[in-house]
């Protein structure tokens, strides 16, 4: 069915540049006698050796980066997860759904509802997506348990990231408002997390518009939280 994206990873090398020494000029050898097999391979040993430690110190320090990176993600994750004042969609309809999934079924609507619940980046059911790639405009229309004054809209994207193009709000009389367009820069698993000034009116709906000609492939939308208070 749909081909899964994989991820791109990036490794980092580092070349060390030995540098020779210079004699002293009183210890000189002037001698044309060929030097013996020792004096000739320790100073090749010593250049591997070395070459080899800080390989073996770079690879370090590219491990131990990437687990800091990996940890400060997972507890940014858990905040949001996690944070009193957001809360998630109830209910969901799009524009389509892969193979028109309805109800819970994988892809539909209404996978989109709820707390994250993919972990992997890729193609997965646990998420919405529309019917076909590639096609143009489509959207997801969230419903949230209580109108509050936004102050922020976080978009779990799972796959095909970066396609989003708009983000409205609606009001308690159900006028849209734009809340932000533009050009979507979330990469891999993340949020496209969008600050806006606290709203003056409530809100307790979120449509989310994607432009799926943007980025090849099913761009998938996991969950959609809605941040705000209510005073």
């Amino acid at each position: 069915m749909k081909i899964p994206l994989n991820f791109a990873c990036c490794a980092f090398a580092f070349a060390l540049i030995v540098a020779g020494c210079k004699k002293e000029s009183g210890n000189q050898d002037l001698s044309d006698k060929p030097k013996s097999a020792a004096q000739t391979s320790a100073p090749t040993a010593n250049a591997s050796a070395g070459t080899s430690a800080t390989q073996d110190t770079s690879a370090m320090a590219a491990e131990t980066t990437a687990k800091l990176a990996g940890a400060a993600w997972a507890l940014k994750q858990d905040e949001i997860k996690n944070d009193p004042k957001g809360q998630w969609a109830i209910s969901a309809s799009a524009s389509s759904t892969y193979n028109d999934a309805k109800g819970t079924d994988p892809w539909s609507a209404n996978q989109a509802t709820g707390t994250p619940n993919v972990d992997k980046y890729g193609d997965n059911g646990n998420a919405w997506t529309s019917k076909t790639p590639d096609a143009g405009i489509e959207w997801i229309d969230l419903k949230y348990p209580k109108p509050v004054h936004a102050e922020e809209v976080r978009v779990r994207e799972s796959c095909g990231s970066g396609a989003v193009i708009k983000i409205e709000l609606f009001d308690e009389q159900g006028a849209a408002h734009t809340a932000w367009a533009g050009n979507d820069p979330t990469t891999d698993l993340n949020y496209l997390i969008v600050k806006l000034p606290k709203t003056t009116y409530k809100t307790d709906r979120a449509k989310i518009t994607l432009a799926t000609n943007v980025v090849p492939g099913w761009n998938e939308i996991d969950a959609v939280q809605l941040v705000g208070s209510d005073q």
